[in-house]
């Protein structure tokens, strides 16, 4: 019976990504973005809730991975389409959607698989993170002339299945760097100064570039060890 509450908000989840999906279609862009913050929200809360109640089991594992690709791979590309990237010459736009969910799953897969193995980090960007950079990027209602929001697209989506150390903020894992972390809180504090609605959107942009930074500085703690 504990395992009803978990699975419940793992299903609220889902729910929400199928909001996410309906909005899009409707056109409501700015609602869609917001039902992907809210299933990160209700996504955040099974996992806690599952342990607090002693109830974590298998099948929620699988249920919430399922969940997660619907509400943060598929409905976030979706919404990525319809917002802008249709209209890119061709099917390029069709092919930069497609390669976000798909990097999605592949996040999920080797997630899944990893568990047990990648502790105290994240390998990759986590796909809540990648689909509500997208999500609260759209919220902003920019629409950017040329490559920059494919590229955005994009690179969430290779993020996700690169071998980027993200912190998980639980004290132990990967070192956080101060110089990275400066950088991304100068950079994070500007956008807000610039656009003040980009209040949901920065503190996605600010991981996702930190996972980036911080790795990039790691690289020269490698090299000073080794020389």
């Amino acid at each position: 019976m504990k395992s009803i509450i978990p699975n419940a908000l793992t299903a609220l989840n889902l729910i929400l990504g199928v909001g996410a999906i309906i909005s899009t279609f409707n056109g409501q862009f700015y609602e869609a973005a917001l039902f992907i913050v809210a299933a990160m929200i209700s996504d955040g809360l099974d996992g806690r809730v599952a342990r607090y109640l002693n109830a974590s089991s298998e099948f929620g594992k699988e249920l919430d991975s399922l969940c997660d690709l619907v509400s943060f791979g598929v409905a976030p590309a979706i919404l990525a389409y319809a917002f802008l990237l249709k209209d890119l010459p061709g099917i390029f736009g069709y092919l930069v959607a497609a390669f976000f969910a798909t990097c999605g799953a592949l996040r999920l897969a080797r997630f899944n698989v990893n568990t047990g193995v990648v502790k105290g980090y994240f390998m990759g960007l986590p796909i809540p993170a990648g689909g509500c950079v997208v999500a609260t990027f759209i919220m902003l209602g920019i629409k950017p002339s040329g490559l920059l929001f494919p590229i955005m697209v994009t690179l969430c989506g290779y993020l996700m299945v690169s071998t980027i150390k993200y912190p998980d903020f639980k004290g132990q894992g990967e070192k956080i760097r101060i110089i990275p972390a400066v950088i991304t809180i100068l950079l994070a504090g500007y956008i807000l100064f610039t656009m003040k609605d980009a209040i949901l959107f920065v503190p996605f942009f600010a991981y996702a570039l930190f996972g980036i930074l911080n790795t990039i500085f790691g690289l020269f703690d490698y090299k000073s060890a080794t020389s």
